[in-house]
């Protein structure tokens, strides 16, 4: 479990210490093939489906800028890489992949489920929760609301995505709203962990 600000000096993971991109896709594929029917969300995704995932975090990343790695760990965070995940609906709605802000990217809307779900579908889903959407922030934006350059921008930058910039102190990332665990989280997919239990136990909010 790791808290604090995210920085190598507080114990978090350097850059150089997350796995490759590959070898860390490879690792979620079992998790991908069953997130989708053990949530009660339609058919598990299929291997097209899986590498088209694969495909559109490669070509989102290429574009944004936004380390691939990174994507893939927030997918898996939000959704354990389901293309047919429901859509949260707290103050807004938040569909696809990355659950992200009210993107209009979706293979399961209103209880219409899509199977297969287009690739076009799974990269719009990417797109919007890298590059943002018209009404909410993506990890491009959230990266930039860290303002840090050091490794810990990534970690802030989960934060911000979870619960909002204002919504945790500055000097511990498992403080304020929603998933208090999600940024340790997120550490531990960059540098290997797939599957069994989270070994944070800050909770939620």
């Amino acid at each position: 479990m790791y808290t604090g600000d995210g920085t190598v000096a507080a114990g978090w993971p350097a850059q150089n210490q997350w796995i490759d991109f590959d070898t860390m896709f490879t690792a979620n594929i079992p998790i991908m093939k069953q997130s989708c029917g053990n949530n009660g969300w339609g058919a598990n995704d299929s291997d097209d489906e899986i590498a088209a995932i694969k495909a559109a975090i490669k070509k989102v990343s290429a574009s944004s800028g936004v380390d691939a790695r990174f994507i893939l760990a927030i997918v898996m965070q939000e959704s354990n890489g389901c293309v047919r995940v429901v859509t949260t609906s707290w103050s807004v709605q938040n569909p696809g992949l990355m659950q992200d802000h009210a993107g209009t990217g979706t293979c399961n809307s209103g209880g219409v489920i899509q199977d297969p779900c287009p690739s076009s579908e799974i990269e719009q889903m990417i797109v919007d929760g890298t590059t943002g959407t018209t009404s909410g922030d993506g990890l491009v934006q959230c990266l930039s609301q860290a303002a840090a350059s050091d490794v810990s921008q990534y970690y802030r930058a989960a934060r911000i995505y979870n619960g909002g910039y204002s919504g945790f102190k500055a000097d511990d990332l498992g403080t304020g709203c929603c998933t208090l665990c999600y940024a340790s989280d997120v550490a531990n997919r960059l540098t290997g962990w797939s599957s069994g239990v989270s070994g944070c136990h800050l909770g939620t909010a």
